[in-house]
């Protein structure tokens, strides 16, 4: 880019400075005084020496004023040639500015016109190719500009982070063991749950980046469950983003919620409850038992906003350290599947309080569970669809055959809950996910658990996990005298066919 050069005064123009040495020169006699005496006088023998001298007064005065009159004349000069110079420069400047203005219009219309053309050859290309220049991010992208005049588009600037590890599981000859140690689950299962969710979690490409394939996203989300490791964990694990990873957690396991449970997580028809009544029965010798129930508690960080209600008593006198919990209530069949669920009421109720605050409660008080009762343990109330064992002390031969056969069906429910712990190692620690948001986390290690038991996965030895849920007897145990007689025949029955052990 060339600029064009300002022209300056040459040394005639400045001619006036000759002139200004002279008049100097005169005042510097004025000085040293008109009658050449070259010693500096005081005004007071100035004075003297005008009125000694009368005679030369008269011609001082007509020099002075003549000398005067020429100063005037050459300062009006001086201004005159100073506005002559202030305008050609003025119009020297509003040259070089038109000049540079000009140069920079034709730099910007050569650029519109590449920008243009590149525009109208990536719409007509409509390829993903076209967009060659645009690179795909996971997150934390951020715009930069290109050059002036470079004619490139915008490119994207994209965290680099690896992501073998998931492209070295996702391979087709992964082997299936270590996939199941990793998710829980086998490839078979996994596969079922992606197509299951596809269109609930699958997200479009854009011209920015391509979106996140729908199993990954379900890995995300089921590798977290799984271990309960920390975000920043699964960030590593995936090449993803920390907020990425807690936002796809959230995603699928509300996608579990809407999608997946009302299939997998549902109260049994009239032909199923029956067959679950004839399996428990087969089993203890107890009829109409169509599940059996448990509650446990899930460890959380102390909230801010109504501590006390979440504070564990029994589990922090066990463990001498505070503890603050919510609550997962659940009823299963025989083979430990959920049919009914609970979530999210505080550790400091009672299970007996929480089956009060449950739905299932309310189902059944209405009548909806004819000729069906569920088994639950001593922290549960004796009522008339509810079957808990003898609480109390010096029983006898057929209560305390009555308890070991109960105590069969209550193992099913004990067992089903440590296998869902087990399994999903995120319910056995604190978390990070809000408590608002941890009921659709829970209930989501639910549905998967169900379908890791519909599906006969057998779990890992060593992911065992023993419960530790405190049992507090209510202080009204017996709801219903109707209920009691009941449980004393079934003893009785179980004492006297054989069936009550010894």
């Amino acid at each position: 880019m060339e600029i064009g050069s300002f022209t300056f005064l040459s040394s005639e123009d400045f001619s006036f400075n000759n002139n200004y040495n002279s008049d100097f020169s005169w005042f510097l006699d004025m000085e040293t005084g008109f009658n050449g005496n070259t010693k500096k006088r005081g005004r007071k023998d100035f004075e003297e020496s005008l009125v000694s001298e009368k005679s030369g007064f008269g011609d001082i005065l007509s020099s002075i004023l003549m000398l005067d009159e020429e100063a005037k004349q050459e300062q009006y000069q001086w201004v005159t040639n100073s506005d002559q110079d202030r305008a050609f420069f003025q119009a020297n400047y509003k040259g070089n500015v038109q000049e540079m203005n000009g140069y920079f219009e034709n730099q910007f219309s050569e650029m519109n016109q590449l920008d243009n053309s590149s525009n109208k050859r990536a719409r007509k290309a409509g390829s993903p190719a076209a967009a060659a220049t645009v690179s795909a991010g996971s997150d934390n992208v951020g715009p930069s500009k290109s050059g002036s005049g470079s004619g490139q588009q915008r490119r994207l600037w994209v965290k680099d982070r690896s992501k073998d590890w998931w492209t070295k599981c996702n391979h087709p000859d992964f082997p299936d063991e270590e996939f199941k140690r990793a998710f829980r689950m086998s490839k078979a299962t996994f596969n079922m749950v992606c197509e299951e969710l596809e269109p609930a979690v699958m997200k479009k490409n854009t011209m920015l980046r391509d979106a996140i394939p729908v199993r990954q996203r379900v890995a995300v989300c089921i590798w977290r469950l799984a271990t309960g490791e920390p975000l920043r964990m699964v960030s590593k694990r995936f090449g993803l983003g920390i907020s990425t990873c807690h936002k796809l957690v959230l995603e699928v396991c509300a996608a579990i919620k809407t999608v997946l449970m009302p299939k997998f997580v549902q109260w049994p028809d009239e032909s199923k409850i029956k067959s679950i009544k004839q399996a428990f029965e087969s089993a203890a010798g107890i009829p109409n038992v169509g599940g059996s129930m448990y509650t446990t508690h899930v460890p959380i960080i102390a909230p801010k906003v109504s501590v006390a209600a979440y504070f564990n008593k029994k589990h922090t006198e066990r463990n001498q350290k505070n503890s603050y919990s919510i609550t997962l209530q659940g009823v299963v069949d025989q083979t430990g599947a959920f049919t009914d669920i609970c979530i999210g009421w505080p550790g400091s109720m009672s299970d007996d309080q929480i089956l009060e605050k449950s739905a299932f409660h309310q189902r059944a008080t209405r009548g909806h569970l004819k000729d069906v009762c569920v088994v639950g343990n001593k922290g549960y109330p004796l009522m008339d669809w509810v079957l808990v064992p003898y609480s109390h002390q010096n029983l006898t031969w057929a209560q305390h055959a009555f308890n070991e056969k109960i105590g069969e069906i209550e193992k099913v429910a004990k067992e089903a809950f440590a296998r869902l712990k087990g399994r999903w190692s995120c319910l056995q620690k604190r978390t990070e996910v809000k408590l608002q948001e941890l009921p659709i986390v829970l209930g989501a290690c639910c549905v998967l658990h169900n379908i890791c038991e519909m599906r006969n996965e057998v779990m890992d030895p060593e992911l065992k996990f023993e419960l530790f849920d405190d049992e507090v007897i209510p202080d009204n145990n017996i709801r219903s005298m109707a209920s009691a007689q009941a449980r004393d025949h079934i003893a009785h029955n179980l004492l006297h066919h054989g069936l009550g052990g010894r």
